[in-house]
């Protein structure tokens, strides 16, 4: 007799380490990284599947003068163009001279662990 409870595809649940939202599916928790449950079937779901998007970018203050504020925005959109969800990640500021980079990656994971459309995936 299985004691597993199936899980469904986007359901969430809050970390018990960091409060952070995540996957109820998820063995180790993608922000503070805790392992949250030893499931010897579901090993290759640590890591996600693939990256569908990986963005990457940096502001520079150039300029002399006044500190410049900054506010990091992430918005979802579904395929209707309606905002699904925004969220305010972070703040700060810059000096003159200094400067910040922003990554913003989407990790995928599919149940079996396997990429779509590779067929390098040992089937």
């Amino acid at each position: 007799m299985s004691t597993e409870r199936p899980v469904s595809a986007g359901k969430t649940r809050a970390c018990p380490h960091c409060r952070a939202v995540i996957l109820e599916s998820a063995n180790v928790c993608p922000i503070c990284k805790h392992h949250l449950r030893f499931d010897p079937k579901r090993q290759g779901s640590v890591l996600p599947s693939f990256s569908a998007l990986k963005v990457e970018g940096t502001i520079h203050h150039t300029e002399g003068g006044d500190p410049w504020e900054y506010s990091m925005i992430l918005s979802i959109r579904n395929e209707k163009g309606e905002e699904v969800a925004r969220q305010l990640v972070g703040v700060g500021a810059l000096s003159a001279k200094e400067r910040r980079t922003f990554t913003l990656s989407v990790e995928v994971f599919t149940p079996d662990g396997k990429v779509p459309g590779n067929k390098d995936n040992g089937s």
